[in-house]
């Protein structure tokens, strides 16, 4: 049974292993805490105690928001898991003029799925800061 929660307080590091699978140089189980717990607003999917799926979405608090981070197991994947997350999260951000999120060309038709628009976004990657978290 998938439960899904925005209560970040009780997470700890050895719930968060197995995201960012073939990211060059992937966030540690910590850093993920950190960056949900720094994040205007987190959901977060668990089954046996496990987190299996996250979403993330920073804010000014007034006008706009960016989800910058979807993420689930690949054993969890093709569940709905992600859609529910997304779904969450644009629910909590339904007050806000726009809500941006850059994505890779593949997974475009998800988010369309999900009431999201194509647009342009332009960006910047910086992966030794990766290695610096």
């Amino acid at each position: 049974l998938i439960t899904y929660t925005d209560a970040l307080a009780d997470l700890s590091p050895g719930q968060l292993e197995g995201f960012f699978v073939g990211w060059p140089d992937p966030p540690t189980a910590e850093t993920l805490l950190r960056l949900l717990r720094s994040s205007s607003h987190a959901w977060i999917a668990v089954e046996d105690a496990r987190v299996v799926g996250f979403v993330t979405a920073n804010t000014d608090g007034v006008l706009t928001a960016f989800i910058p981070l979807l993420e689930v197991l690949p054993s969890h994947q093709g569940r709905g898991i992600g859609s529910e997350l997304v779904r969450r999260m644009l629910a909590k951000l339904s007050d806000r003029y726009m809500v941006d999120l850059v994505c890779d060309e593949d997974v475009v038709p998800f988010y369309e799925r999900l009431g999201l628009t194509p647009y342009r976004a332009m960006i910047v990657r910086r992966a030794e800061v990766l290695r610096k978290s």
